[in-house]
């Protein structure tokens, strides 16, 4: 799934920093639940298909 979002905007969206959208991405630090969740809503998906438990 591709959905071109900045780290800005996504951070923005979900109400984290932009620093911690990158610590994200380079496996540095893990989403609490409450952050999944606003992620999964943001970009339509279940938090199983962020966690590559499903296609």
């Amino acid at each position: 799934m591709e959905n071109q979002v900045g780290q800005v905007e996504l951070a923005s969206s979900i109400n984290v920093s932009k620093g911690i959208i990158s610590l994200w991405e380079n496996g540095l630090r893990e989403p609490k639940l409450s952050n999944l969740i606003a992620l999964a809503t943001f970009f339509n998906v279940t938090i199983d298909y962020l966690a590559g438990l499903e296609e």
